[in-house]
């Protein structure tokens, strides 16, 4: 079965269905983030949903903030998101939206309810409304102030927007069920109290309406046509609708869920993702081992392969957990066929060549990629005094050619990219460690076989020591080092994994520092690294490893 042919998921089924029988014209979703935190891998897959959808069908999608809870919210929060969603390649309709924007509408539609005697001012404190809520095996207690008048709830509502009473004082609350066995229906909250200045309306309100309330009307307000919402959002979906049936509202939306990404060896959970920021376990939201968009797009993950993972986990009705492995295997698999190649030594070794002489310099040619010639070539210095990696060299000569494909005293191996070399000789310092490799190159070899009976043991990279450049390399590994790292009664930040970062130095190409940031290389051998886009300059280069050659972590 071909991409094309694969099979519809649920979704897709009921547009096309919609389409067919004209219950609608045309395709409208939203995106409808909280801006109280960044982004995660999570809100990802939301991302490509619901823009994917929009861009299948002709569509579009919209781009909304429900800025309901102006106390966790903030501006830096609604443009770290709206950069989030333009790097990953998707652009919403018309204007940026924000249910601040239809505060005003809300309260007008409040008011409705009040006089249709469909709502009520409840001065019961947080406590008592919980008691009197009850749960799922015992029926919730009705509200002293449940049955007053219309006109005494209208004077008391406009009490609260005025400011006349005190946080958590009073509450507006819809009038429907409180023996529902829908615990949503048990007269929720409409409106509460919040005597703090919005990013958006200033100081122009201090009451705020609750999500429920806000949801529905938002897409209502804007035609949406499909409201895509998690799992979690199911056993709202009476109240949502409830809403749309006793309001005046512009069009009927239809709320569908589907079940939310979860991740192992991953937290998503924004409370304690603020946690790892606060209490500098990590650097900040964009912490590349961070499960956040900016933190991923930090660690060198692309678009397309965040893309391709939202494809490969699917959309499923029931909720699971996807392997870490999966995403890892994305970004790996785009990489290997977009990443530049270029050469890093990590552990370096000096290696003089004895028969080149002092000051010269050749220009090797080497691929950019080996499989994309239309990438073209780089140019590297060879010169006298090269370093290749201290594993790549051993003075045990009983180890076979199939065991140790590397260099070897007295043999042969090949520099990538240049000569065929034999060591002859190392230097000692006074502890007795090998500091120095001496070695002859063999001339006529660079790009062609060697001399009859010259047999090199392998190919390995390496960097000229008087014309490449030092680089700080961090080299980054899985935040937790636990399966489910939120699970359990020893708390999450117990499963953070210690050398989820190390910060070493290495010799890199020349050209590398000339890297733009976010430019992404695979350093032969080590694994895919990518130039910070915060800190990497051409007078101090950083490159952060964004995942090794092959999955390490299935060994552990």
């Amino acid at each position: 079965m071909t991409a094309t042919e694969k099979a519809r998921n649920f979704l897709e089924q009921i547009i096309e269905k919609d389409l067919a029988e004209g219950r609608v014209s045309g395709i409208h979703t939203r995106f409808p983030p909280e801006p109280n935190g960044f982004l995660h891998v999570g809100h990802a897959t939301s991302i490509c949903l619901n823009f994917g959808l929009a861009e299948k069908y002709q569509g579009e999608c919209n781009l909304r903030f429900d800025d309901t809870n102006p106390e966790k919210e903030e501006q830096v929060y609604v443009d770290a998101i709206q950069e989030d969603i333009r790097w990953l390649g998707f652009r919403w309709s018309g204007e940026v939206r924000y249910a601040s924007s239809y505060f005003d509408q809300f309260y007008d539609w409040a008011l409705h309810l009040i006089r249709e005697g469909k709502a009520y001012v409840d001065h019961q404190d947080a406590e008592a409304m919980r008691i009197n809520r009850g749960d799922f095996n015992k029926p919730g207690v009705e509200s002293p102030d449940r049955n007053k008048s219309v006109d005494e709830n209208l004077a008391e509502f406009e009490k609260m927007r005025a400011g006349e009473y005190e946080e958590g004082k009073a509450s507006l609350r819809a009038k429907i069920d409180m023996q529902s066995p829908n615990m949503n229906m048990r007269d929720p909250v409409l409106y509460r109290i919040r005597k703090v200045p919005h990013h958006q309306t200033g100081d122009k309100w201090c009451i705020y309406p609750s999500y429920d309330f806000a949801h529905g009307q938002e897409d209502a307000i804007e035609h949406i046509t499909h409201s895509v919402c998690t799992l979690e959002f199911q056993d709202h979906r009476p109240l949502y609708e409830w809403f749309l049936d006793n309001l005046p509202v512009p069009a009927r939306p239809r709320q569908y869920e589907f079940a939310r990404t979860n991740l192992n060896y991953t937290v998503t959970s924004k409370r304690k993702l603020k946690q790892l920021v606060d209490e500098g376990v990590v650097n900040g939201w964009d912490d590349p081992r961070m499960p956040t968009i900016s933190g991923m797009r930090r660690r060198g993950y692309t678009p397309n392969s965040i893309r391709r993972f939202s494809e490969m986990v699917g959309v499923s009705r029931s909720d699971g957990t996807a392997d870490v492995s999966m995403l890892e295997h994305a970004i790996r698999d785009d990489l290997n066929t977009n990443a530049a190649r270029a050469m890093a030594v990590l552990s370096a070794l000096k290696l003089v060549i004895r028969n080149l002489p002092e000051g010269d310099v050749q220009e090797m040619a080497a691929a950019v990629h080996p499989n994309r010639p239309e990438l073209g070539q780089r140019t590297l210095p060879f010169t006298r005094e090269i370093y290749i990696d201290q594993e790549d060299f051993t003075e045990d000569t009983t180890l076979s050619r199939k065991k140790f494909k590397r260099l070897v005293i007295g043999d042969y191996v090949r520099l990538r990219s240049a000569y065929v070399i034999k060591a002859e000789a190392v230097i000692r310092d006074e502890s007795g460690n090998i500091v120095e490799v001496h070695a002859s190159y063999v001339p006529g070899t660079v790009g062609e076989d060697p001399p009859e009976g010259i047999r090199p043991r392998g190919v390995i990279h390496w960097v000229s020591a008087t014309h490449g450049k030092q680089a700080e390399l961090r080299i980054y590994d899985r935040l937790f080092s636990h399966p489910a790292p939120d699970r359990g009664e020893e708390g999450f930040l117990s499963h953070v994994n210690p050398d989820s970062l190390k910060v070493t130095q290495a010799w890199v190409e020349p050209s590398l520092v000339n890297a733009a940031p976010e430019q992404s290389f695979q350093f032969e051998r080590e694994g895919y690294f990518v130039a910070d886009r915060c800190d990497h300059s051409a007078e101090h280069p950083v490159f952060n490893l964004t995942i090794g050659l092959k999955d390490t972590w299935a060994k552990k």
